[in-house]
């Protein structure tokens, strides 16, 4: 099994967090939404995985420190890392088409700006399985229509008449992507395209019409990461499951807790302080950071930052900021939001 990952996009709506680093590596509960997410796919799919392709976009942008935490991600679990270039934003299917020397055998193609909690086995009926959410307003979304089979028949783009409700969330299983790269070819040979890009649903369109046979895999919670209010909700969303979970450590051991009180869940990451101070819940804090004279809840603060004087809520905070509520000089850089 092998997993594709379009990762090129900068993630404008994410702005400015995702000015200095690239949406899919801005960590969500202290990991990177895509070390998560390949994480989380190769749990639900309960096979060993032999390959992780990356398709990522400028070196400039995605550099050598992306890519060696891209490998060190696939290696840990036990895969092969390939990585490959985007030049140009031409869309979902021609992202796919870069990883061209990958796409062979069944894979996982899944796009990285979300995250999936999920428990169901892969139909061995099906050439491939779209996953999908039930939503309350799928005329917001692309929806798949499903005959008296529950075979996928039809992807449909925000329909204005009810057609189902289950949403395409991005991330699909082939059973031989290679077929799937054919038809991409054909795509891109014909020169088809929708809003100036060459899309992954022409390409699967192409197979449908061939007879291929794709059926839905529901996931149980579907946490997207698009913009900063809906990142800090999934980070605590996130923060929920983990602690229900067990598995990780959320609190560092080196952490310092100097008359400070933890609201759980929370993540506390390494060397960080905490001072006077009340976190919680739904709080993560990355590595290095300091925190005096605070309280922090529904947050999501990155490494490295000085926080003092704060009383913060549904704040998302970058990399070496530093922040004293009691500011009377100021000094901001573009995109950046006081509410």
């Amino acid at each position: 099994m092998k997993i594709i990952v379009p990762m090129a996009g900068r993630g404008s709506r994410l702005r400015p967090h995702s000015l200095t680093v690239p949406k899919p590596l801005i960590p969500v509960a202290g990991q990177p939404i895509v070390h998560r997410l390949v994480k989380d796919i190769a749990k639900v799919l309960k096979q060993p995985i032999e390959e992780v392709a990356f398709v990522l976009g400028d070196p400039a942008w995605f550099g050598d420190d992306v890519v060696d935490s891209l490998k060190e991600l696939a290696e840990g679990l036990g895969a092969k890392a390939s990585i490959y270039r985007q030049d140009k934003p031409l869309g979902t299917g021609h992202a796919i088409m870069c990883a061209k020397p990958s796409l062979s055998g069944s894979a996982v193609i899944a796009y990285a700006d979300t995250l999936i909690r999920a428990e169901f086995d892969l139909d061995s009926k099906a050439d491939s399985v779209i996953w999908t959410k039930q939503v309350d307003n799928p005329e917001a979304y692309g929806v798949v229509k499903l005959n008296d089979d529950n075979e996928i028949v039809e992807l449909v783009e925000k329909p204005e008449t009810f057609v189902s409700d289950q949403a395409v969330i991005g991330i699909y299983y082939f059973k031989d992507v290679a077929v799937l790269k054919n038809k991409l070819q054909e795509v891109l040979d014909e020169n088809i395209m929708n809003g100036g890009e060459y899309q992954i649903n022409d390409g699967i369109k192409r197979m449908m019409a061939a007879g291929k046979i794709f059926k839905t895999g529901t996931v149980d919670e579907w946490m997207d990461c698009g913009n900063k209010a809906i990142t800090v909700e999934t980070n605590g969303r996130m923060l929920d499951f983990l602690k229900a979970d067990g598995e990780e450590q959320l609190v560092a051991s080196s952490a310092t807790i100097e008359n400070a009180q933890i609201i759980e869940p929370c993540f506390i990451g390494e060397g960080v302080v905490l001072k006077n101070t009340t976190v919680g819940p739904h709080v993560s804090v990355g590595n290095g950071t300091i925190i005096e004279d605070s309280t922090v809840k529904n947050s999501l603060i990155q490494t490295n930052t000085l926080i003092k004087n704060a009383n913060l809520d549904n704040a998302m905070i970058g990399n070496n900021v530093k922040y004293d509520g009691n500011f009377t000089s100021i000094s901001i850089g573009d995109y950046s939001v006081l509410e």
